[in-house]
């Protein structure tokens, strides 16, 4: 059977430790900013529609999904470039690149002129804007991840589970925001300025990350290594499998969140809920993953991230019908409200012990391109297009349970990953 290189842990010194909580910071900021974009972008849908795709009908809403989906094709291409250089030139210049890069998207997206002012232009801003962001964060969660474990000197799993409490924390700042707008703001308001803000608010934490960014020192575990000429070609030639198997587990992660980030536009456009109402889930399910993720993430340090993960995902696999059941049959806020609060504690359960479940897969040589090529081709397969692919499935089949088919088919994709990670590469 495969197995990586394994390294003896270092001692948890208080210099290690204070060097584990900077990097926990500095990591949290980075996927903070990506998935608080990510979320407002896909929160928005409705209303970016009418701004940017006021002509396309019936359709206006597959444009906006079809932005958002192809920027996740670029992903893969973040992951080879920027996870190859932080291989071999280091965690922390990586780290920086990927961050300003994001910025750039953001402040894009968030002076992006709208179809009234440029007409078709508009949406060509904003896809150059999720292009860069997409770019971006294929090098950010391998090369940020990589980057916690190798520092942290114990607790592994729980050090990188604060890479999915940032992305929780993003999606409640994020489903708060909308909450707030439309609650506060006419359609009027909204569809002029309102879309604009919580771009422009996730950009004031980019010059802070950058700040903590440039002060990091390199994890000496890359150091103890010869650094591999060619990542890409070490991961394809000698562990293509530890990518697919990695690859196919992603997938309850991606694809609860991408759910989650759906329900706001489902509830409004298929079920008759006022859009106010459709965020509050998403603030719940912000909150658990928070909160939750960290003791997922201890509790996997001391039984194992992938038998975590497999619970995780049987759960995710018998519940999604009955969710989707009680959500279309009732049409209320409360039963929307705790539907997407149970997916979000799926969420915390399978995502928080992925990021060192992943990580433990790929020797130091090659990590950050293992971890960012794995992560992404799962994200880019398995959740990036769900939302395009949801509104497809709703349009052509008009079943309003047509979602939970599909969620529950990801699960099983994932559970077949999770059974070749646990007998053929060793990950408890």
């Amino acid at each position: 059977m495969s197995t990586t290189p394994t390294t003896s842990a270092p001692e948890a010194t208080p210099e290690r430790l204070a060097a584990a909580r900077k990097a926990v910071i500095s990591s949290s900021i980075g996927a903070a900013l990506e998935w608080f974009d990510i979320i407002v972008y896909a929160s928005f849908a409705v209303v970016i529609t009418r701004v940017f795709f006021p002509d396309a009908g019936e359709y206006g809403l597959l444009y906006t999904f079809a932005t958002f989906a192809t920027t996740y094709l670029i992903r893969p291409l973040g992951g080879w470039i920027l996870g190859s250089y932080a291989d071999r030139k280091g965690r922390k210049n990586a780290l920086t690149i990927t961050l300003g890069i994001m910025m750039l998207g953001t402040l894009l997206m968030a002076v992006a002129p709208t179809y009234a002012a440029v007409g078709v232009w508009g949406g060509v801003v904003i896809l150059l804007s999720r292009l860069l962001q997409g770019f971006s964060a294929g090098g950010e969660f391998g090369t940020a991840t990589t980057f916690l474990i190798e520092t942290a000197p114990h607790r592994k799993m729980f050090y990188a589970s604060w890479q999915i409490a940032a992305q929780g924390a993003s999606m409640l700042l994020a489903s708060a925001f909308g909450f707030a707008l439309n609650t506060a703001l006419t359609t009027e308001q909204l569809d002029a300025w309102g879309w604009r803000v919580p771009f422009f608010v996730g950009l004031l934490i980019g010059p802070v990350g950058l700040y903590i960014r440039a002060r990091l020192a390199e994890p000496d575990e890359l150091g103890d290594h010869e650094r591999a000429k060619s990542p890409m070609g070490t991961l394809l030639t000698q562990h293509l499998g530890r990518m697919l198997a990695g690859s196919a587990v992603i997938g309850v992660a991606t694809i609860s969140v991408y759910m989650i980030l759906f329900m706001p536009t489902f509830a409004v456009s298929n079920l008759g809920i006022a859009p106010e109402a459709a965020y509050l889930g998403g603030v719940v399910a912000g909150a658990i993953a928070l909160v939750g993720s960290p003791l997922v993430g201890r509790l996997a340090d001391r039984v194992g991230p992938a038998r975590v993960m497999t619970w995780a995902a049987i759960a995710a696999l018998v519940l999604a019908w009955p969710i989707f059941q009680v959500i279309v049959g009732l049409r209320s806020v409360p039963a929307l409200v705790i539907s997407i609060a149970l997916l979000g504690l799926i969420m915390a359960f399978y995502f928080a012990p992925l990021p060192g479940l992943l990580s433990s897969m790929f020797p130091a040589e090659i990590r950050g391109t293992g971890l960012s090529i794995t992560y992404n081709v799962g994200v880019t397969l398995l959740g990036g297009i769900a939302p395009l692919v949801l509104t497809w499935l709703l349009q052509v089949t008009g079943n309003l349970n047509a979602p939970s088919l599909y969620y529950m088919a990801i699960a099983a994709l994932s559970l077949v990953g999770l059974f070749f990670v646990r007998r053929t590469f060793q990950q408890r």
